[in-house]
Parts: structure tokens; C-alpha cells; sequence
């Protein structure tokens, strides 16, 4: 049991460092703070940044969630979810209503979350100008200058070689009028949510040693053109094949026996609560 380790793994220490990073973060939305990334039983890219803000800010009295594209049972969230149980014996749901922190990787929830809930995102690369520029001094000094116009022509050439812009996730976004943030792997269906939200979004890299955050009710704008509007994914005449739903990300599959078209909501969870809530 958790007992045979520090409580949540991490010695007290770093998770204090991990800790004032995330004030830090949370004071400047936004802005990229670096952190001294720690070794964890788990290979870096794995998530290991969501996984050490989970585990020092996780308490006793924590209820913990964690999902992987919207899945609660995937290989990615049971392990996570077993490891951190382990370590911290706290409480573990599939209900987003019930979870008081919830660590994610390539989706945000459904169900709007409220003032009292914390979600954490594993993000592979932070820095949203890394598709332009690789040096890291240079992309500092681009976003102490705003200097965003790579990004725009980006976004530009897209719209005139595709006549749509084609970025499906990892969508940019602005964050309180100032720095451009990369909203994690989620699909920019789930962009929206994160403006003015009522919870605290945590972003953690461990692999790239960077922690930023989306405090409570702060303006985020996804990247568009004036005439052009940021437009997300839609699915007009789709539905969930076992609830019904037509206004969730879908899953695309295939019945393998007739070949049909299927789609399901990514968020397992949501998915259930209404097919309860039906019966």
C-alpha cells in the first residue's frame, strides 16, 4: 500500500518546487514556467508532466479521474490511475461531477467542470511556435515581442492552399490578451471550453520541463482571422451509436462485419451518464 512510499511517490521537496511553479503559472496565464522535471517509474513522453502536478497537488482527501481521449479504461488511465492509487490509496471515479482532480491526455470532459475541480493535461510539446522556430532562445524572445506572425502565415497558407484551416488539434490560442499558448493535443472541438472556465486548467511537460496554466474565467481565444472565424469540428447529422448524443466529440469507427460508418462519443463517461439517465 501507499504507506511503503512517500504519500503520492514524490518526496516532499519537489513537489513544493512542483508546487511553486504552478503559483507561478497560475499568476502569469499562460507563460511557460520551467520546472526541474523528476524521474518517475514511467517512460518520459508518457505523460510524466501531468502525472507529477497530479501527484503534488493530489491530498487524502483528493477524488482522483484520470482519462485518456476521453476514455476511462483505456491502457493509459488504468495505469496511471493504478500507480497513483498505490501510492495515495485516495478515492478514484469515472464521474466527472464527482472527481476533484482529474488528469487528462488529448480531451477536456463533456460536462462543464465547476469552481472546485482542477484538471490536469499531459502535453507532449508546450511550446505552440516550436512548428516554426526550434530554438528555444528564440522563441522566448518572439514571445516577449508578440511576435506571432509566423503562426499567422501558417494559419494563412492553410486557408489558401485547403481553403479551410486544416489544424485539427493543438490548436493556438491566446491567453488573457497576451501569450500564445498550445492548448495540448486536444481536438479544437475542445478549444472553447477553455475560455472563461470555471476550473483551473494545469498543463505539464515533463519531457520539455514546462508548466503553464489557464486560471478560473480568463479570456482564451483560439487563433483566427477577422473575417474568417475559428471554426471547430462538427459532426451535423452524426449521432453516438449508443446514446444518442449529436452535440459531442465523436469517435469514427467501423463495423467490421458490414463495413458501416460508426460514431461514439469519445467521452466514455458522459456517454454512460446518459444512457443512465435515459433508462
Amino acid at each position: 500500500m501507499y504507506s511503503d512510499y512517500n504519500f503520492a511517490f514524490l518526496d516532499e521537496g519537489s513537489k513544493r518546487e512542483i508546487r511553486r511553479a504552478s503559483l507561478k503559472a497560475v499568476a502569469i496565464p499562460g507563460y511557460q514556467v520551467p520546472f526541474g522535471s523528476r524521474e518517475l517509474p514511467i517512460g518520459r513522453g508518457w505523460g510524466t508532466g501531468g502525472i507529477q502536478l497530479t501527484l503534488s497537488l493530489i491530498g487524502p482527501d483528493d477524488v482522483l479521474k484520470v482519462i485518456d481521449q476521453g476514455s476511462d479504461e483505456s491502457v493509459n488511465a488504468v495505469n496511471i490511475k493504478k500507480f497513483i492509487g498505490l501510492c495515495t490509496d485516495v478515492r478514484t471515479t469515472a464521474n466527472s461531477r464527482e472527481a476533484t482532480l482529474i488528469q487528462t491526455r488529448h480531451r477536456i470532459p463533456e460536462i462543464p467542470l465547476s469552481d472546485g475541480q482542477i484538471l490536469v493535461l499531459q502535453v507532449p510539446i508546450p511550446e505552440p511556435l516550436r512548428i516554426v522556430e526550434p530554438r528555444e532562445e528564440v522563441t522566448k524572445k518572439m514571445h516577449a515581442e508578440k511576435d506571432y506572425a509566423p503562426i499567422w502565415l501558417q494559419l494563412y497558407e492553410s486557408l489558401v492552399k485547403y481553403k479551410k484551416v486544416t489544424l485539427a488539434s493543438e490548436y493556438p490560442c491566446m491567453v488573457a490578451g497576451h501569450y500564445m499558448m498550445n492548448p495540448s493535443p486536444i481536438p479544437k472541438f475542445d478549444n472553447p471550453k477553455l475560455h472563461k472556465a470555471d476550473c483551473l486548467y494545469l498543463f505539464g511537460a515533463g519531457r520539455e520541463k514546462k508548466i503553464y496554466a489557464v486560471p478560473p474565467h480568463t479570456e482564451v481565444v483560439s487563433l483566427a482571422f477577422d473575417d474568417i472565424p475559428f471554426e471547430p469540428e462538427h459532426f451535423e447529422g452524426k449521432k453516438c451509436r449508443l446514446c444518442g448524443s449529436a452535440d459531442t466529440y465523436l469517435d469514427e469507427m467501423f463495423d467490421a462485419l458490414t463495413g458501416e460508418k460508426l460514431y461514439q462519443c469519445s467521452d466514455t463517461s458522459y456517454c454512460k451518464e446518459v444512457r443512465g439517465a435515459c433508462v
